[in-house]
């Protein structure tokens, strides 16, 4: 159990700096992200698609050919721009809106806590049964 929680903290903190900047409107590098292909995969009730393409920042001094835009970019085809920011996340740039990406980032973390905490709690006691300690059943 602790070590599932492990597994998710290893995931979700590398990019814990990057969704918290996006999901404060304004933080990250300004430009314009234009896309280029649009893939999508439908689930049983709705459809989640993905636009990639290439950001440019408005100075000219970040272009990054290969990108996905984080959220729906509603109305955004392929050869379409919109106003996106780079806020340092590998592959990702983010619309200029705030993203409620932290929300997830945030139960993640709290449930990597929990099963680490619960893990670790019962090994001991898992210990003292095994040995035969009197203590154990107590």
């Amino acid at each position: 159990m602790a070590l599932f929680g492990l597994v998710l903290m290893f995931l979700v903190v590398p990019n814990a700096g990057p969704v918290l900047r996006a999901s404060q409107t304004g933080k990250g590098t300004p430009g314009v992200f234009t896309a280029r292909e649009r893939s999508c995969i439908r689930h049983p009730g709705h459809e989640a698609c993905t636009l990639r393409g290439a950001f440019r920042s408005d100075d000219g001094s970040v272009e990054r050919p290969t990108v996905a835009l984080y959220g729906s970019g509603k109305g955004l085809r392929e050869g379409g721009s919109a106003r996106a920011r780079d806020v340092g996340r590998s592959g990702t740039v983010y619309l200029r809106d705030a993203s409620h990406e932290w929300v997830m980032n945030v139960l993640l973390l709290a449930a990597g806590g929990l099963l680490i905490f619960v893990g670790l709690r019962r090994m001991p006691a898992r210990r003292g049964r095994e040995a035969g300690s009197p203590l154990a059943d107590e």
